[in-house]
């Protein structure tokens, strides 16, 4: 769950810092588009977005799809999947684990390498060379095809994006990692400034009855 949460949110909040790659680090076109799409993206108080998750790997015979949703508000997020549910309001983060009837709860730790939106738009924005590969029609509409390339060693060697020429707006998302692996993200349903309560982004005890809560800070 660690491994689908943390790419998630590489795919999700990093948008804004892949758009802020320099010129130096990208060709033009694939910078202004990307430029757009991060102007838009931030512009948004709230965002609700259903996805499907494609895991896939021809050498091991894997090829998996889980559904999942995602309400985004500023650094709290809320992402349910695969049974699992993942609430952070920006200090904490609260893991529900339907089959084993836990809840696991970790801080989030204000250094580097945590995963937070925040540091995520700040640390992704200088990681990336940008390449415009094409237009192609896809998804019912003409979309852009752009490759993000990491400039140091990642674990994956290139990150596929995919976004509506007409709206700006992401389409898919696709990591591919060095172990031959894919980790694909479509966008199913997009919808930005939804009403949000902050208390959505917290742990209420009363809506998880009889589960299991262990404090792992």
């Amino acid at each position: 769950m660690k491994k689908i949460l943390g790419i998630l949110l590489i795919a999700f909040y990093c948008l804004s810092g892949f758009a802020q790659v320099g010129e130096d680090k990208g060709d033009k076109k694939s910078n202004e588009i990307l430029d757009r799409l991060t102007a838009i993206t931030e512009s948004y108080h709230t965002i609700k977005t259903e996805f499907a998750y494609k895991m896939k790997n021809a050498e091991a015979d894997i090829d998996e799809t889980e559904e999942g949703t995602l309400f985004v508000k500023g650094d709290k997020y809320r992402l349910l999947i695969a049974g699992q549910e993942v609430i952070c309001d920006g200090e904490t983060i609260w893991t529900y684990i339907e089959d084993a009837e836990e809840v696991q709860v970790n801080s989030i730790e204000d250094s580097e390498g945590s995963i937070t939106p925040s540091n995520l738009l700040t640390s992704y924005s200088k990681d990336y060379k940008s390449k415009f590969i094409r237009e192609s029609f896809q998804y019912g509409t003409t979309a852009y095809i752009i490759d993000l390339t990491p400039v140091e060693g990642k674990s994956y060697y290139k990150i596929r994006v995919i976004i509506d020429k007409k709206k700006d707006q992401l389409l898919e998302f696709t990591i591919f990692d060095k172990s031959g692996s894919t980790y694909s993200y479509i966008i199913n349903k997009f919808v930005p400034n939804v009403e949000i309560e902050d208390s959505y982004f917290f742990f209420n005890a009363e809506d998880f009855p009889g589960v299991d809560v262990i404090d792992m800070r």
